[in-house]
């Protein structure tokens, strides 16, 4: 019986994958011969390295990649932030989005932010706990194990438990981030006892242990959401925000849910595409811009040319963005409208193959810097499951504060709001009505977890960068769709525009001295970086081999990690 059982559900596998692979896959597609996981820390990639050794699928270890990042990359996300989950089940052939995004306290109200003359208030928006809604990563874990993983949840943790107590390793990017967030920290006093010992930031390669939060993930293994969301703690949570001037409450930890939501899907040069639906504006904003190059041959023009055309495809797609996307159980998007051909062929008659746009000339809201925050990882297992998770507490240290005893920092996500109608948020990033302040509601998010499958291959991507995440995506895609390897689509140097400010921002090296006169030529704003941007990760599975692939963006050398490996024939249950 055993027997059959082993070479039942391989045949079901391929039946399956031959369904996922039909659009420009191949006929019958090669399981892939490894695991593969890439993520923005090392730490975080063994965890999920190690619990697919154990027997756990990809959605297991993508637990264990969530918890290690929250303690080891905290300023980017962690327990105190939210989450956008794309899963790909090979077994029901079928792609689920979880939507863990935090939500606005039930005292939240549209001008919290607002002096007494209307002016944002850019401390409170952004520092300490009236910035924070309430976290959804913890629910999402605990969903993702209860729906989709096969081994228990404290086993899944385990690998990040561990770390917490016996040490993990403080990096470069640990350092740099923190360098900046240091003073608004320096106000909480948990906070500062989690991250500045003795007032300083810690040199790379210290050696941090977090206690506190091996107790709250304990927490979580053993009584799931229940032990974070109700009872206890939950109450010492809302009572350690309000006493310091929040306004949570223990009913809006109770209230919270994860909901699953259904993908976007885009189709564009024989590719498919099974990316994220609002409150992210990132699927929109590809669709829109996908949709606007379908009607060009942009891979044969010129460089200049290219860039133009994508640059004025960005602007309109970010135009879009800060008028029409929201949180779509509090506003109707309207999504068929914008990710349809006809809107985007509307949009392309509207622009010069000569002359660039300028943005006051789009009927739109009222401008912004950004910094590397909010983190990604890819996994594909050998059952061809795939996971895309970006995760985050927004800017880099959320808001920089802890309640004393949990180990972790709240987000600040309530400056993902639109504050006021044409008031950029911290990103630069203008919004209306559809995204205005609101109790339970969700903020919008750039983060744009996406899978492109097509031409023998399945690709799981996304990034941080705030702001920037959409186009980086986008140019990711574009790479991959080239025939760029992983690594190469992580590499890339990158541009690009937001609408507001009217301007072309890039990466050195992303153009050449003749391009930028040449995009200037066509009116085009255009301002070259010395910064880097985003923290891209990326996983291939080549489907006519079943070699799979890992990139791991190369801008934090040495932090981050991408790799594949064997995985042991018996150590997967259902193999």
């Amino acid at each position: 019986m055993k027997q059959f059982g082993r070479w039942l559900l391989p045949g079901l596998l391929w039946l399956a994958f031959s369904v996922f692979a039909a659009d420009g896959g191949s006929a019958q597609p090669v399981l892939p011969r490894q695991v593969a996981v890439a993520s923005a820390n090392a730490q975080a990639t063994d965890a999920g390295l190690e619990v697919l050794a154990a027997g756990g699928n990809a959605f297991d270890a993508a637990i264990a990649v969530s918890a290690t990042l929250g303690l080891v990359e905290p300023e980017s996300s962690g327990l105190g932030g939210g989450a956008f989950m794309l899963l790909h089940l090979a077994r029901d052939e079928r792609d689920v989005f979880i939507d863990a995004r935090e939500k606005a306290p039930a005292a939240a109200t549209r001008d919290m932010y607002l002096d007494a003359q209307g002016n944002p208030n850019r401390d409170l928006a952004v520092n300490g706990p009236l910035a924070a809604g309430i976290p959804g990563l913890p629910a999402g874990l605990v969903h993702l194990a209860t729906n989709y993983g096969r081994l228990p949840l404290s086993q899944s943790l385990a690998p990040a438990i561990r770390l917490a107590r016996d040490g993990w390793v403080f990096s470069s990017k640990n350092a740099s981030m923190l360098g900046f967030r240091k003073d608004v920290l320096a106000r909480s006093p948990a906070a500062a006892k989690l991250f500045l010992p003795g007032g300083e930031v810690p040199k790379p390669g210290t050696r941090m242990r977090n206690a506190d939060y091996a107790r709250t993930l304990q927490l979580l293994a053993q009584h799931g959401a229940e032990g974070f969301y109700r009872g206890a703690f939950a109450r010492k949570l809302a009572d350690g925000v309000r006493k310091a001037g929040g306004i949570w409450t223990a009913d809006d930890l109770a209230d919270y849910r994860v909901v699953e939501r259904e993908p976007i899907r885009i189709s564009h040069r024989g590719y498919r595409l099974i990316t994220v639906p609002p409150p992210s504006s990132g699927g929109v904003a590809l669709a829109e811009m996908l949709n606007i190059l379908s009607g060009y041959d942009y891979p044969a023009m010129s460089r200049t040319d290219r860039v133009h055309l994508i640059a004025e495809a960005m602007r309109r797609a970010y135009r879009d963005r800060s008028i029409y996307l929201g949180d779509p159980d509090f506003f109707k998007v309207p999504l068929d409208l914008l990710t349809s051909a006809d809107y985007a062929a509307g949009l392309r008659a509207g622009i010069s193959p000569t002359h660039a746009t300028p943005s006051i000339l789009l009927p739109g809201v009222g401008e912004g810097s950004e910094r590397v925050e909010t983190t990604h990882f890819s996994i594909v297992d050998t059952e061809g499951n795939l996971v895309a998770i970006t995760q985050t507490v927004n800017l880099p240290y959320g808001n920089a504060f802890a309640v004393a005893g949990t180990g972790f920092l709240l987000n600040n996500e309530m400056d993902d709001f639109s504050v006021k109608p044409g008031v950029p948020n911290a990103f630069g990033l203008v919004g209306d009505d559809a995204n205005a302040i609101a109790a339970g509601k969700r903020p919008l998010s750039s983060m744009t977890p996406t899978f492109l499958i097509g031409h023998n291959k399945v690709t799981a991507i996304g990034t941080p960068g705030g702001s920037r995440i959409i186009t980086m995506v986008l140019l990711g895609l574009l790479e991959l769709m080239d025939g760029g390897s992983a690594q190469q689509a992580t590499d890339l140097p990158r541009y690009h525009h937001q609408y507001l400010p009217d301007t072309i921002s890039a990466e050195a090296g992303a153009l050449g001295s003749e391009e930028v006169q040449g995009l200037q030529a066509k009116g085009h704003n255009v301002s070259v970086e010395t910064r880097t941007w985003g923290n891209m990760q990326i996983v291939v599975w080549d489907q006519g081999s079943g070699d799979v692939e890992a990139g791991s963006d190369g801008r934090w050398k040495g932090v981050g990690k991408g790799a594949t490996r064997d995985v042991p024939a018996d150590a997967a249950i259902f193999r």
